[in-house]
């Protein structure tokens, strides 16, 4: 066997491992990369809890939050109608541990419902809604659910102008909704709005399939790029 034989035989081990290396290297996403757009809007989340942290007209809902079970955090809402309403958004649920007094890892959630009336216009809205009492909390881990009915719903006080602005926090209420808004909207109401678990988003942001009692009650997954949110709740609520 000549040399140059010998010499290509010995290369090809190595050219074989450094083809595959980059073959993985092309063929491979990273988990970070599916969970991007969740990850955008836990973001988004910890940007909505220090807004209303810092507006002075939430003074209620400062007073308030660390009394509540869950945390339905949903960024933008966009609303718009004509007699007919649509509304809907994605947001996030954090849980408290009535033990530690922790919030727990994000679910995932989608908010969208529809509206009659006398309404007219639209609104972008950061919406958060708290679960007051534990018959809330277990709606939450159900698939969907809506506003109101055999679970009742009340709007808190909150700035802006509007009909939702001047009506007063039904303290008894199992869910209570506090909303920032910008535009004009008038006749408006989450009540009725249908509030469901973001499957695939709960999947693509802990890489498996879980549901929210993993998340919020086993405890069983976890994305420390949540820390950033968690950290903003338990810092707004001292």
């Amino acid at each position: 066997m000549t040399q140059k034989n010998q010499d290509d035989k010995q290369r090809h081990p190595l050219f074989f491992w450094m083809t595959a290396f980059l073959f993985t290297c092309l063929c491979w996403t990273p988990a970070w990369a599916d969970s991007l757009e969740e990850q955008q809007l836990v973001e988004k989340a910890k940007h909505t809890v220090d807004s209303f942290m810092n507006d002075p007209t939430f003074n209620w809902f400062h007073k308030h939050a660390k009394d509540a079970k869950a945390l339905v955090i949903i960024p933008q809402q966009l609303k718009a109608a004509f007699f007919l309403g649509v509304d809907g958004g994605s947001g996030v649920l954090v849980a408290r541990d009535e033990e530690t007094g922790k919030w727990s890892e994000p679910a995932f959630y989608v908010l969208g419902g529809l509206s009659f009336g006398a309404q007219f216009g639209g609104e972008a809205s950061e919406v958060i809604i708290m679960a007051m009492t534990q018959g809330a909390l277990e709606k939450l881990y159900s698939s969907s659910f809506k506003l109101g009915g055999d679970i009742s719903y009340a709007v808190g006080p909150h700035g802006g102008a509007g009909v939702e602005g001047a009506t007063s926090a039904n303290l008894n209420a199992d869910f209570l909704s506090f909303s920032r808004s910008r535009g004009v909207y008038l006749g408006i109401s989450l009540e009725g709005s249908l509030i469901s678990v973001d499957d695939d988003a709960n999947e693509a942001y802990y890489g498996k399939k879980v549901r929210p009692v993993d998340i919020l009650v086993t405890k069983s997954v976890k994305n420390k790029h949540s820390d950033g949110l968690r950290q903003a709740i338990m810092t707004a609520i001292k």
